[in-house]
This record gives C-alpha cells, sequence and structure tokens, in this order.
C-alpha cells in the first residue's frame, strides 16, 4: 500500500489549515523544473496540497494533471486555483509515456520505503522518453512518524540512490541537500532528486 491511513486522515481533518499555511506561493523549485520541460507539455502532480503548484505549471502554459490522495486537498486546490485536481493514490498511477514531467514535492516521502520501488517504476512507465521527475524527501535513517501522527519514510541519500539507480533507462542528473522545516515547525535535512528519463 502507498499510502498510510493515518497520514491521509490528518491532511483530510487539517486541510483548511494546511493550505493557509503552504497554499499560498508555488514551490521554488518549480520554474527551474518547467524550464526543462517542452513548451506545452503533459505534467503529472503527485500530490497537489492546496494546488498552488498546479496553478503555476497552468500558468506557464502546461497541461497539467493535478493529483492527490487526500480528498479535502483535491476540493481546496480546486475551489481555490480551479486547476481540476482529482483524487488518485500513488499506487493507482496506470499512464504510459502519458507526461513530460512528473512533479512530487513533498509527496513521495509519505510512501512507506517497500512500495517505494513500485512508485518508482510506475512514473518510470508513465514518462515520455526524455522526460524529467522531481521529487522532494526529508532525510533519515528508518521509517516513523512525527509529532503529529504523519508517516514518513525517512530515507538516506545512498538508500534513496539505489532505489532510483535500480531502473535502467533514466539517470539521476542533480540532487540538492538543505534545512528546511514543515507543518511541525521542526527544521530537518531534505533532498530534492531530479531525474531524466532517457
Amino acid at each position: 500500500m502507498s499510502t498510510d491511513r493515518d497520514t491521509i486522515a490528518f491532511y483530510q481533518a487539517r486541510a483548511p489549515h494546511y493550505v493557509l499555511k503552504f497554499g499560498q506561493a508555488h514551490s521554488y523549485q518549480l520554474d527551474p523544473f518547467l524550464d526543462r520541460l517542452p513548451r506545452g507539455g503533459a505534467v503529472l502532480e503527485l500530490g497537489c496540497g492546496g494546488g498552488q503548484d498546479a496553478a503555476r505549471i497552468a500558468a506557464r502554459g502546461f497541461a497539467v494533471d493535478a493529483t492527490d490522495a487526500t480528498p479535502a486537498m483535491v476540493a481546496k486546490a480546486n475551489e481555490r486555483w480551479g486547476v481540476g485536481a482529482r483524487v488518485m493514490a500513488f499506487d493507482e498511477l496506470a499512464a504510459e509515456a502519458a507526461y513530460d514531467g512528473v512533479w512530487a514535492h513533498a509527496s513521495l516521502l509519505h510512501c512507506p520505503r517497500a512500495a517505494l520501488p513500485d512508485i518508482l517504476a510506475r512514473i518510470h512507465r508513465a514518462l515520455r522518453a526524455g522526460g524529467w521527475f522531481f521529487a522532494s524527501y526529508k532525510l533519515g535513517e528508518a521509517e516513523g512518524r512525527d509529532a503529529l501522527g504523519r508517516f514518513y519514510n525517512f530515507p538516506s541519500a545512498d538508500w534513496l540512490d539505489a532505489q532510483y539507480g535500480a531502473l535502467a533507462g533514466w539517470q539521476i542528473v542533480e540532487t540538492r541537500r538543505y534545512m528546511a522545516g514543515g507543518f511541525d515547525n521542526v527544521e530537518r535535512d531534505w533532498i530534492d532528486v531530479l531525474v531524466e528519463k532517457a
């Protein structure tokens, strides 16, 4: 299973508060990612949250497919931004060669480690040749929950590298580590991973 029931319940209950805190401005990593894609291309967003990134993708002229496993988040995204977001869990992704980019900002970090290889394979299959994939994770050494009860895979950089490297036909182009906070107001070590499909 690619989604944790308690984590989905948390976002379902706290969607208005979460959107107030994080739903105002798009992610700063987004524009450099979009600059790599063909103009007017198709972009899948996994974990659209409040919809601010999906709105930016659409404003840049891309066809955005905004998805989230939490119905309340999808409702908020559509209510504020009208992005046509839909409910979809990571393991429901079944598209083949349909997208020029897959954007997963602060979403796959909730995927259990045992499920991540399958999700990465689904993303790989969903990308067209030359497509790009971005994901960000909170680093750590073991799966666990934060003080709010949300589940995280907390991978090490080496573990992530091994999971991505197990798939032929794409390569990690760039990684970036940094410190950042979250909804729990705890500063943690993060990593961004940017991949291109051959």
